[in-house]
């Protein structure tokens, strides 16, 4: 699922796993236009890894199936071309997650949508797209007038529009699918991983030698990666959204590919990262998005009065400034600068 590439600034340090390799199992592949992996602590009633591995692409396959802007076949698509006042039965999962996205809508004035693929497209930054320019305000507005979750309802097994909207579930489908995968890796008898799908991560028990599973945060620069906080966690997932991996510049101006809903155009803060830490990979995915929107003075707010544990990385001239939530100090201090 390609539309799924947000470009997560996640660093897996290989380095900082134990000596103790002989018991970890690893495999990974191509998945949603990028890639997944999976490390886990096989113990002796462990299926073999042939096993595993096929419960873990069965799932990433059928949240490709279902949600996928990128596949003309998927659920999905299929519902972006139907036209305004139809339905479609839908599978429970894609409904999940318009309730998630409606949820997170509704709790943030509209700066989280799940139906602004026209503008994705018009931008450049969307499965439909050609290329990536700066449209006119005339086009703005015709895209921005098929937008809108509002315009979305649920009847039943049935998702219905009013309008041509079309839904994009790209900004929490690989949180959901790591959820899932988890949940799977549980009934198979693995408490102790670490999996990453597309950038969206979970991580669950020990190592064989009792540490913890560390990850790494990535300083958001251009030209090179930098470790910026190592975080060493247990039965949480982590999500980050940012603007320095898919974007376009014109004009000496860079537009990335997070939308305000309310400009129908790319946000022009200085935010460059929010990380987000969650037992639930959904939620952590969600609300990255959500607070890159809101940008750093209110996603911070929207941080501080959720108790949304999240890491804020501004741009300041040539530096980079680090700034956690309260929930994000508590768990883990402040960040490096």
């Amino acid at each position: 699922m390609a539309g799924l590439a947000r470009y997560l600034f996640l660093l897996l340090i290989s380095a900082l796993l134990s000596a103790c390799d002989a018991p970890v199992e690893e495999f990974g592949g191509p998945t949603m236009g990028s890639h997944y992996s999976l490390k886990y602590v096989a113990g002796a009633t462990t299926p073999a890894q042939p096993e595993v591995r096929r419960a873990v692409e069965g799932i990433l396959a059928e949240v490709d199936q279902q949600m996928s802007t990128w596949r003309v076949d998927s659920d999905v698509s299929r519902f972006n071309l139907l036209p305004a006042g139809s339905c479609q039965a839908m599978p429970a999962p894609v409904l999940q997650l318009v309730r998630f996205g409606e949820q997170l809508a509704q709790a943030s004035d509209g700066a989280f949508d799940l139906t602004l693929q026209p503008l994705l497209d018009l931008w450049g930054f969307g499965a439909q797209s050609r290329s990536a320019r700066v449209p006119s305000a005339e086009q703005i507005a015709a895209a921005r007038a098929n937008t809108g979750y509002q315009h979305l309802r649920i009847e039943g097994e049935r998702l219905c529009k009013d309008v041509t909207v079309q839904l994009d579930l790209d900004s929490i489908a690989a949180g959901y699918a790591v959820d899932r995968i988890g949940a799977r890796l549980a009934e198979l008898g693995i408490d102790s991983y670490l999996l990453n799908v597309t950038g969206e991560l979970k991580v669950r028990g020990r190592k064989p030698d009792g540490s913890a599973w560390r990850v790494a945060l990535e300083v958001p620069r251009d030209d090179r990666q930098v470790a910026q906080q190592v975080l060493e966690l247990d039965g949480q997932g982590v999500s980050t959204s940012g603007d320095y991996r898919n974007y376009f510049e014109q004009d000496g101006q860079r537009y990335s590919h997070t939308f305000d809903p309310h400009s129908g155009a790319p946000v022009r803060h200085d935010l460059a990262a929010v990380t987000v830490i969650d037992p639930s990979a959904l939620r952590a995915d969600g609300l990255s998005t959500l607070l890159m929107v809101l940008g750093p003075e209110r996603g911070l707010a929207y941080a501080e009065q959720a108790g949304i544990a999240a890491l804020f990385v501004r741009r300041s001239g040539q530096v980079f400034v680090s700034q956690p939530s309260s929930a994000f100090a508590r768990q883990f201090g402040a960040a490096g600068q």
